[in-house]
């Protein structure tokens, strides 16, 4: 029973090539320049000329020098970072902390208590049933980790019955800089509970398993594990995912718990590929996936089967893209094969289950993104998207009976959530929308029923009437229309005097979802409207909405923001300058690409774990997500026009003397996903090419990697300095001025 999910994050890549030449062996160390007119100055970089070819090409990068060549193993031991690198991200961090953070001392100790006062301290998930056990997470006052813990399956929702605590997070994160759980799940006969765990940010787990009626630790310990692992239905072993030396996800192993022995059950030879591990909701088949972004392979063995042999459903095939689930003694495959380009539904017999036995059972409906299915004994359920919202179609056994779930609000998310074993009749989803806080609803699929288990509590109080949300359409440089999700105080007005924060991500095909986030009512409390957009390169639209706007055609992305801002400025929600642009990992190079385009649109910028240095990201194949985000932004090792569309757009390398707006930047040492360079190069240049714009507030986090601080009140306090950022970037704290001084 999987207790809770390991969410990998979104994003982007890392950094750098080899066998370049570097002119110096070592960097100078940054120095902080002597204060004037009694206002702390920002740290300078040493320059140090770093040519590099590719192509037939010549660049040079200057700041080459702030990579550790041996990232590796920072990632695992922040504290090896060279002195040189770290006392410039020091250097940054104190010209932070002295010029922003302190100056807005007040304001952020309000937002903290805001944001915290909207949290239910003691709170507790709607408990899922399997195996006699009712399984569920729940925090202590004051808790900045969850518990773990079940109780008998028929005090599931009365409030009784006698509690185990299977995990302390709050015991296990003392005393750490970081910690951070991966997959939890118990074992088949519910006797001994397997749990991952990160220490240090860099997304390497430990998984260890301890015997849930003794509370003992088994002493079974699996190091540079994924997060992803799966027990055998025979509770003898787990099956577990490798992360190599380049931090990728490569392997799959058996660990045989009785002898400690490792088997290598698959090994993925693309570096380009990702190796995934899931058991079917029928609990009888476990899936290995190896795929990048637009290639699937998958394979699978019966659950009980030790020491398995591997069968494939379907051999890969480039950019045939294809998901299995395990229903009514058949795998049906949710593709794009034969031009589905927004999926269609297919089954195949488990005996031979390649592409030739593929039958259609749901055609292709052009509109219709099919973006996943969940079975259980007699209903599978279709997710979809259709006109830029989710919803849900239930279909019985056999496929001629289906229906979906209404919903009326104008603007919502829907998330499918196991809460039941397979055989019981009951879905379980999450509903929120802007103004509605997540809800968890049981619906019975046989009376159709809707049960609501659970409503977030906001324990400080919130009234959904008092906030609008709205969802508009702007048109984009080629008419094309942009899903904006609007969400303000109904006092606040519509002419023009409103700043807006304004947030994008566009990239993988990932559509950042119309939710309910209490941290937002900080700023829209504040006169705040809060503006989702959903450009290309997300999914908002169908697929195709994903594919204009990558490779070749990744501009649209930027142009689609600067469009939705435009749009808001034309439409009288706000005026230029304005604006605070936020987005994070690939959203981050979105900041990063919309400010190179049109500073002026912007009154400030926040880049979270900003994804800036394309160019040399994508030409470092050591880098984790490199070879598999090739398809994604194109391979300038090998291809000139992909090289010279990045070189285009790349944030890092268009950097030039432009009015930008103040920008917080912010990145950690330990990050896989994007490494604390790109951010550190990004705002080195932008010192040094616009040093009278600004200014760039540098904030690394050197004991944390892509998700910042663990902990859900550590959390808020840098959510709290990013709001404070926008707040005085909008001119609304009058104590602080971001102007860069003479």
């Amino acid at each position: 029973m999987r207790l809770v999910v390991h969410v990998a994050g979104l994003l982007a890549a890392t950094t750098l090539l080899s066998g370049c030449m570097m002119t110096r062996d070592t960097a100078e160390p940054a120095t902080l320049p002597a204060a004037t007119a009694s206002l702390p100055q920002p740290p300078v970089a040493a320059r140090v000329d770093h040519e590099i070819t590719q192509l037939g090409r010549t660049r040079n990068d200057p700041y080459n020098w702030l990579k550790d060549e041996n990232w590796q193993e920072v990632m695992r031991d922040p504290s090896l970072l060279k002195p040189e690198i770290r006392s410039y991200l020091e250097a940054g961090n104190a010209y932070t902390r002295a010029r922003l953070e302190d100056t807005t001392g007040a304001l952020r100790d309000e937002l903290f208590k805001e944001m915290r006062g909207r949290i239910k301290e003691d709170d507790s998930s709607v408990a899922s049933i399997h195996g006699g056990w009712a399984y569920y997470t729940r925090f202590r006052e004051g808790g900045e980790y969850a518990v773990y813990a079940r109780k008998p399956a028929a005090d599931a929702f009365t409030g009784a019955g006698e509690e185990t605590i299977l995990l302390d997070g709050d015991a296990m994160g003392r005393d750490q800089d970081y910690f951070a759980f991966g997959d939890i799940e118990a074992s088949p006969d519910h006797r001994f509970l397997a749990y991952g765990t990160d220490k240090k940010g860099s997304e390497f787990y430990e998984i260890r398993v301890k015997n849930i009626e003794t509370g003992a630790d088994t002493g079974v310990l699996i190091e540079n594990a994924y997060g992803d692992f799966e027990w055998s239905a025979t509770g003898k072993a787990i099956f577990w995912v490798l992360r190599d030396v380049n931090n990728r996800p490569a392997a799959v192993y058996q660990r045989d718990l009785a002898t400690g022995k490792d088997t290598l059950v698959y090994e993925e030879k693309d570096p380009g590929f990702f190796v995934g591990l899931e058991t079917s909701e029928s609990e009888e088949v476990i899936f290995i996936s190896a795929g990048g972004h637009t290639t699937s392979e998958v394979h699978w063995f019966p659950a009980d089967e030790l020491n398995p042999v591997l069968r494939t459903v379907a051999p890969r095939q480039t950019d045939i893209q294809y998901s299995v689930t395990h229903w009514d003694g058949a795998f049906y495959i949710a593709t794009n094969a034969d031009g589905a380009v927004d999926f269609k539904l297919v089954r195949a017999p488990l005996s031979s289950a390649s592409r030739a036995h593929w039958q259609d059972v749901i055609p292709h409906r052009p509109g219709t993104l099919l973006l996943g299915t969940h079975a259980q004994k007699d209903y599978l359920t279709l997710m979809e998207r259709e006109g830029g919202l989710p919803r849900i179609v239930i279909h019985k056994k056999g496929l001629t009976d289906s229906h979906a779930i209404s919903f009326d609000e104008a603007a919502f998310d829907l998330g499918l959530a196991g809460g039941y074993e397979y055989d019981v009749p009951v879905l379980r989803f999450d509903y929120a929308s802007p103004t509605t806080p997540d809800q968890v609803i049981d619906y019975n699929l046989v009376t159709r029923e809707r049960v609501l288990r659970k409503t977030r509590e906001v324990p400080s109080g919130h009234n959904p009437a008092d906030y609008v949300a709205e969802r508009i359409m702007a048109p984009s440089w080629d008419g094309a229309e942009v899903p904006v999700t609007l969400l303000r105080h109904k006092d606040t007005p519509v002419d023009g005097t409103a700043p807006v924060l304004l947030y994008g991500y566009g990239a993988y095909g990932i559509t950042i979802p119309a939710d309910f986030r209490t941290g937002r009512l900080s700023l829209v409390d504040r006169g705040f409207i809060y503006a989702i957009v959903n450009p290309r390169g997300e999914m908002a639209k169908g697929y195709q909405w994903y594919l204009d706007g990558k490779l070749d055609k990744k501009t649209n992305t930027f142009r689609d923001y600067i469009a939705a801002g435009q749009h808001l400025v034309d439409k009288g929600y706000t005026a230029r300058g304005k604006l605070i642009g936020q987005g994070g990992s690939a959203g981050g190079l979105l900041m990063g690409a919309a400010a190179n385009m049109d500073p002026t649109l912007f009154g400030g910028i926040i880049a979270a774990v900003p994804f800036v240095d394309v160019l040399n990201t994508m030409s470092d194949e050591s880098l984790p997500l490199t070879p598999p985000e090739w398809p994604e932004w194109g391979n300038p090792l090998t291809d000139e026009k992909a090289y010279d569309t990045i070189l285009a757009y790349s944030p890092y390398d268009q950097v030039t003397k432009l009015d930008y707006p103040p920008m917080l930047i912010t990145g950690g040492v330990t990050d896989p996903r994007v490494t604390y360079w790109e951010p550190a190069k990004w705002a080195a240049r932008l010192g040094h090419e616009a040093p009278g714009a600004g200014p760039y507030f540098l904030r690394i986090n050197l004991d944390a990697g892509h998700f910042g601080a663990s902990g859900r009140f550590e959390g808020l306090k840098e959510t709290a300095i990013e709001y404070a950022f926008a707040l005085a970037a909008a001119g609304k704290i009058d104590s602080v001025d971001l102007s860069t001084p003479e």
